[in-house]
C-alpha cells in the first residue's frame, strides 16, 4: 500500500507537471522534434533537461486534417531527432514528408505495437490513436529511449532511469484508472465521442466505442455521416440507454451537439482526444490529459463528480 500511494503521488506530481510552449534550440543541447503533443510529452518525461523538445502541433489541433508550414520545414532542418506516432496519424505522412526533405532521422513511436483496426470507406485500416491505452505509451517510451540513448550515448543512465521512474508512473496510472471506472457497471460502459479516438482506451478498460462521426484523415471530419447512418446513430443510443456523450478538444463538436439533442441525451464534457491540452490546463501532460478523461467520464456516467 505504501509503494501504491508513493506512486499515485507521482501520478498527480506528472499530471500537474508543465509542458511548456514549444522551445528554441539553444546551447549545444540535442533538438528532439515531435509531430504531435503526446509524444512530445513522452520524450520530456526521458530527456529531462538534456534535450530541447517542441512538438509540431500546438494543444487543440488535429493531427488528420494538418497541414505542413514553412515554419514546420525550418523547424525540422534544426532537429537532431524527429519523432512521429506512425500508423498515419499524421494525414499525408506530414511528419515523415518535413523529415525525409530536411535529411533528419526519424523514429517512429508505435513499432512493435499491433493495432486496432478500423473500418475506413468499407476498408481496414489500422487505428493509430494507440496512446490510449498505458500499454502501448510504454512502447512509445520504449522506442523514445532507444533513439535517444543512442543520439547520446554518455547519458543513457539517466535516460533509462528517467524512462523506468515514468513506466511505474504509467502503471500506477493504469491502476488508479481501473478504480475509477469500477464505479461503472458493465452494461453502462458505453463511450460515444465525436470520431474513432478511443477504441484503445475502450479495450482497455471495458468500454464499447461509438464515434457517429467516423475517422477521417483527408476530408472533413463528419463528411461520410449520410441521414440514414445519423438516424441509425441516433436509435442505437436511445437503445443503449446511454446517459451521456461527448466532445472532443480536437474536433468540431456541432455534429455531436445535434446528435445529443436528437437522441435525447446531455454532453457529458470535454475530452482529450488527438492532441494534449494548453499549458496551464489539466490535460497538459499525457497523464493529466488521461485522469481528466477519467474523472469527465466517471462523472457523466456515474453522476458524481466529487
Amino acid at each position: 500500500m505504501k509503494r501504491l500511494s508513493m506512486l499515485l503521488l507521482l501520478v498527480v506530481a506528472a499530471g500537474c507537471a508543465k509542458s511548456g510552449a514549444a522551445p528554441t534550440k539553444h546551447d549545444d543541447r540535442p533538438l528532439v522534434i515531435c509531430s504531435t503533443t503526446q509524444i512530445a510529452d513522452f520524450a520530456r518525461q526521458v530527456v529531462g533537461d538534456r534535450m530541447d523538445v517542441s512538438s509540431i502541433l500546438s494543444a487543440g489541433a488535429d493531427p488528420h486534417l494538418y497541414k505542413i508550414t514553412p515554419g514546420d520545414a525550418k523547424l525540422v532542418a534544426t532537429a537532431d531527432l524527429c519523432l512521429e506516432n506512425g500508423l498515419h496519424l499524421e494525414g499525408n505522412d506530414w511528419m515523415r514528408t518535413l523529415a525525409v526533405k530536411a535529411e533528419k532521422e526519424l523514429v517512429t513511436c508505435t513499432k512493435g505495437i499491433k493495432p486496432l483496426e478500423l473500418d475506413e470507406d468499407g476498408q481496414k485500416v489500422a487505428d493509430p490513436h494507440s496512446w490510449f491505452s498505458t500499454a502501448n505509451a510504454r512502447v512509445y517510451v520504449r522506442n523514445i529511449l532507444e533513439a535517444v540513448c543512442q543520439l547520446d550515448e554518455e547519458h543513457a543512465n539517466e535516460y533509462r532511469a528517467r524512462a523506468e521512474l515514468y513506466n511505474q508512473q504509467l502503471d500506477a496510472l493504469h491502476g488508479w484508472i481501473e478504480h475509477q471506472f469500477s464505479a461503472i457497471p458493465p452494461a453502462q460502459r458505453v463511450l460515444v465521442t465525436s470520431h474513432d479516438a478511443f477504441n484503445y482506451f475502450c479495450d482497455a478498460y471495458g468500454f464499447t466505442a461509438s464515434a457517429p462521426v467516423g475517422w477521417s484523415t483527408g476530408s472533413e471530419i463528419g463528411g461520410g455521416l449520410t441521414p440514414e447512418r445519423r438516424k441509425k446513430v441516433v436509435e442505437s443510443i436511445r437503445d443503449a440507454g446511454v446517459k451521456a456523450i461527448f466532445v472532443e478538444t480536437s474536433v468540431n463538436p456541432k455534429l455531436i451537439r445535434e446528435i445529443a439533442e436528437e437522441a435525447g441525451v446531455t454532453i457529458g464534457g470535454e475530452l482529450y482526444s488527438d492532441s494534449m491540452g494548453a499549458p496551464g490546463t489539466g490535460g497538459e501532460t499525457y497523464i493529466g490529459m488521461m485522469r481528466e478523461n477519467v474523472l469527465t467520464i466517471t462523472g457523466a456516467l456515474v453522476g458524481n463528480k466529487s
